[in-house]
């Protein structure tokens, strides 16, 4: 079996011709077409997609000769598990907090309130994609995804349109957050690498904004009729209220610790999470305490589990050198079309160790190109349905969402992309060039 020693790109390569590195690729590749054709083979996604995730670390650890680069890989195994596990707590705590809103019937009335109980379908579509967009820039991409999910499926939409909103709350999601460097993490590495400063990023607002307006226009394209709400009349204890109450809270705390004190997001929603529980445990029933707890058992584990498989094969391709290859092709080209393909990348590539390569790579970009590339591979993931965590979240919340049928989207999502990412170009050259 091939040695593998430490690439130059940060991660492991093959001394043997890379035979190993191209079997691994074909690994990554056969997980993708079984996502692609889950329902021609009828085995879930989350299944296909840990099997080739396993089964391509233990390749590598199989490959490694001696001691030494087994502990290299070793290493590497538990940086990406750690970077797994925050991710899997960060969605657990906050889909827990969901599922209990949702299953009392806050989130409908919350949305009842909001929205008007009867309205026309392009309306909503304006209404939706506004709601998704300004959410996401106030907290997390998961919680702002799951939040409008909800909206979305307060309404009695058919499925083609339940479809279409929900590519739109993918999209809307993805931009709302690129401005900030609260709202996406590609947004904050390059922030903190010292390439933009945080008014510049303001003025990534407005392209965004409109890109999510032009492709809720181009999804309102003959779309006719109302649509409403069910209007359910709920009462509501004092729990119930108090967990909405700290459910907010929570999100708030999250930005201003991760501010402030550079408090990481999973441990204050974790901490969120453990006062909920203490507040359940006010309820004076035994049966409901246990009610409040068993909510954390309502999660959707394949949506956990789909992360888990992804997330090992992009680890993998990373630590094979695959994305130092792709940032070392960056550099050859121009940045302007650069910037544009590498965000569309990130539909295949997780954006955040796409966005560390790129960063390692040290392009010499000026401002506007590096404002360019904060917008591609902040929202270029939303092209396919696995390329963001909002929309593999989509891909187990909505069970008519599969990969194939997100696909039928993505022209239309390209044609908003290519709006926005054109959009950034010429305001960031107007006002920094």
């Amino acid at each position: 079996m091939p040695n593998y020693r430490a690439s130059g790109g940060g991660g492991l390569t093959t001394e043997s011709g890379g035979m190993l590195d191209s079997f691994l690729i074909g690994l990554a590749v056969l997980a993708l077409l079984s996502i692609v054709f889950e329902e021609v083979i009828h085995i879930n996604k989350a299944k296909t997609t840990l099997f080739f995730g396993c089964m391509s670390w233990l390749i590598l650890f199989m490959s490694a000769a001696t001691g030494e680069e087994q502990k290299l890989i070793h290493h590497q195994l538990d940086e990406n598990l750690l970077e797994i596990a925050t991710l899997w707590l960060f969605l657990m705590s906050t889909m827990t907090f969901v599922a209990y809103l949702n299953a009392k019937g806050m989130i409908q009335s919350f949305v009842q309130r909001l929205f008007p109980s009867q309205l026309t379908m392009r309306k909503l579509m304006f209404l939706v994609a506004i709601f998704a967009l300004v959410l996401s820039a106030i907290c997390d991409n998961v919680t702002a995804t799951l939040v409008s999910l909800g909206l979305v499926q307060s309404f009695n939409l058919d499925g083609k349109t339940r479809l279409k909103m929900a590519a739109l709350v993918v999209f809307a999601v993805n931009s709302g957050g690129v401005a900030l460097i609260t709202g996406d993490v590609t947004t904050l590495m390059i922030f903190l690498a010292g390439h933009v400063e945080m008014s510049q990023l303001l003025t990534l607002v407005l392209p965004s904004a409109v890109s999510v307006v032009v492709l809720a226009i181009m999804f309102c394209w003959g779309m006719k009729g109302e649509v409403s709400t069910e209007v359910v009349e709920r009462q509501f204890t004092y729990v119930d209220i108090a967990i909405a109450v700290i459910f907010f809270a929570t999100i708030i705390c999250t930005m201003l610790f991760n501010v402030l004190f550079g408090v990481p997001p999973v441990l204050t929603f974790l901490s969120g999470l453990s006062v909920m529980f203490l507040v359940g445990r006010t309820v004076k029933t035994d049966k409901e305490q246990t009610k409040i707890l068993e909510y954390i058992r309502q999660i959707e584990y394949d949506t956990l589990l789909f992360f888990l498989g992804i997330l090992l094969l992009v680890g993998m391709l990373k630590e094979i050198g695959v994305l130092a290859s792709v940032a070392q092709l960056y550099a050859d080209f121009d940045p302007r079309y650069s910037n544009f393909v590498a965000g569309a990348a990130s539909a295949l590539l997780d954006n955040v160790p796409l966005t560390a390569a790129l960063l390692k790579a040290s392009p010499e970009l000026l401002t506007p190109d590096w404002l360019a590339l904060t917008y591609a591979v902040g929202v270029g993931g939303s092209l396919l349905a696995i390329g963001s965590a909002a929309g593999i979240i989509v891909m187990s919340k909505i069970k008519e969402m599969t990969f194939v049928s997100y696909l039928r989207y993505t022209p239309a999502l390209l044609v908003a992309y290519t709006v926005g990412y054109v959009w950034t170009l010429l305001m960031a050259n107007a006002l920094y060039g």
